[in-house]
Order: C-alpha cells, then structure tokens, then sequence
C-alpha cells in the first residue's frame, strides 16, 4: 500500500512541476508580431507598440537580441503592456498596413535598400541606420524614437 501511495504522491508532484514549470517559463521570448499582424490587432484591442527595427548586419541589433530582448523583465514589460514589432528593414516583403501597400521600393538587384515603412517611420534627416526603436501610444502616435544600442535598464526607463 505504501509503494502504491508513494507512486501516487510521485506521479502528482511530477504533474505539479510540470504545470507550474509551463507558467513559470510561459514568457520566455518577446512575443514579436509584423506590421500586418498589427494591423489586425489594433482594430481589435487598441494598444502601446513597439517596434523595432533591424537588419542582419547590424552587430548593435544582434546585441540586443543577445542581452537586452532575453531579459525576463524586458519580455515582461513587452509582452503584457505592447504589441512589439520586429521589422527587417531590408525586407523585400510588401506589407499591406493601415489599407495601403508598401514595399521597399529602394531595392535593386545589387543593392538591399530601406523599406518604406522603415523610412516612414524609422529615418532621421532622411537617413536610417539600425538599430532604430519606436514607441506609439494606443493612437499609433510616436512617443519616442531610439537610434541607438540600449541597455535592458535604458530600455525599461523608456518602456
């Protein structure tokens, strides 16, 4: 009988760390969404965003990656108060956003180029240069532009 109960015991304390393990690590990664996926998500829920731009040979946007987007309270912070986005900004991608197409119309068979929407919203004096980060309100109205590395703590204070 003791065999049995302890069995019984073993196998409920294993489905006990099981699910508290799948709450406990839920949010393990930002849960990052395109501008398309936006677009919906606006309409339905009206809600701080996030974007962030990058591009594969930026060294400052993979950091960031690496230290800054791992951090629980910056996936946290993301993940429960913003819909963050994540833009390559060289994508060749067209992407239908608030009823209008855009595409990266800078790109040429040699050269990568800055999709529209990273220069719309992501340039300064007519020039963009990863890492670029913005923040909007519920309105999609910007708060706040970034052209720089931050630090997890930098980061929190503008978040």
């Amino acid at each position: 009988m003791n065999k049995l109960l302890n069995a019984l015991v073993s196998v409920i304390l294993l489905f006990t760390f099981i699910s508290l393990s799948d709450k406990c690590f839920a949010q393990d990664q930002i849960k990052w969404i395109g501008f398309e996926q936006l677009d919906d998500a606006l309409r339905e829920k009206p809600k701080k965003v996030f974007v962030d731009f990058y591009t594969s040979w930026c060294i400052y946007c993979r950091k960031m990656d690496k230290r800054v987007f791992t951090k629980p309270e910056v996936i946290q912070k993301l993940n429960s108060e913003y819909y963050a986005v994540k833009m390559d900004a060289e994508t060749r991608d067209i992407i239908n956003f608030d009823g209008k197409e855009f595409s990266n119309e800078l790109a040429t068979k040699k050269r990568k180029g800055f999709h529209k929407i990273a220069m719309l919203l992501g340039s300064r004096d007519g020039q963009f240069a990863p890492p670029t980060m913005l923040v909007l309100n519920e309105n999609f109205e910007i708060e706040g532009r970034y052209f720089e590395y931050l630090t997890a703590e930098e980061l929190l204070k503008i978040l």
